[in-house]
């Protein structure tokens, strides 16, 4: 389980102290397939960064499985088992797609099971695996290549810090494929930031996050259905148009 307790992060900006999230606390339980959503600006994707420890809380604490992370870098939360798949794929020229999933995992592993991962996420393996992970790959290439890193390393806590941006609606046609596909078959923890309803729709369980707090928690039957009916539906009803 992961837990957040009375989380704040700061920034300075113009010579004053801008708080993005409040005194935030949050319980996310072990086995769930969880969306967080919420108007633009409300602290959404911080949060998922505070998370992994790309960005430091100001103050507040934060367990994962029951053991102090507050302080931890990001080598050390990913050695406990936490993943963070960008809003943006990064591009690594030189490297193939092969050498980045054996990187994933930590091992020297076969081109078969380097390509059953591929598959996993709707990518043709012979025609991606010798191919370099650079600018060459379209952005919805390299967001499927980016999940399948994540399921190579088979974390218990992976987070996707809304996978939807920047692709095509072909792209996100197969994204919701490979979305539906971990719900069924990940054992872990699965985190997603997202606005898309379709995304939404597969949740066990929706977080809603507006200036900086937990505004609303709870099943997918019980929150999305309050959601269509309030202003942060505007973020997913521009989402769906977008895609």
């Amino acid at each position: 389980m992961l837990e957040l307790k009375d989380i704040t992060y700061q920034v300075e900006e113009n010579n004053e102290i801008k708080t993005i999230i409040d005194h935030l606390d949050l319980n996310i339980e072990d086995g769930k397939f969880i969306v967080i959503t919420g108007p633009n600006g409300g602290g959404k994707s911080t949060l998922a960064k505070l998370i992994m420890g790309v960005k430091e809380l100001t103050s507040g604490h934060m367990t994962f499985d029951g053991q102090d992370i507050t302080g931890m870098n990001i080598t050390d939360r990913a050695k406990l088992g936490i993943s963070f798949a960008f809003q943006q794929p990064v591009h690594f020229k030189g490297i193939k797609v092969l050498d980045l999933l054996r990187l994933a995992t930590g091992s020297n592993i076969s081109v078969n099971k380097a390509c059953d991962y591929l598959s996993k996420v709707g990518l043709c393996a012979k025609e991606y695996i010798d191919r370099e992970v650079n600018a060459s790959l379209s952005g919805g290439e390299l967001k499927r290549i980016e999940i399948a890193t994540v399921l190579a390393r088979g974390t218990r806590f992976s987070i996707f810090d809304e996978p939807e941006a920047g692709i095509d609606i072909w792209s996100f046609q197969n994204l919701i494929q490979v979305f539906e596909n971990i719900r069924k078959t990940v054992q872990g923890t699965v985190l997603i930031i997202s606005h898309q309803e379709r995304i939404l729709n597969i949740a066990d369980e929706i977080i809603v996050i507006e200036d900086g707090k937990v505004k609303k928690q709870g099943p997918k039957d019980e929150i999305l259905p309050e959601l269509l009916g309030t202003a942060s539906a505007v973020n997913i009803s521009c989402s769906k148009m977008a895609n």
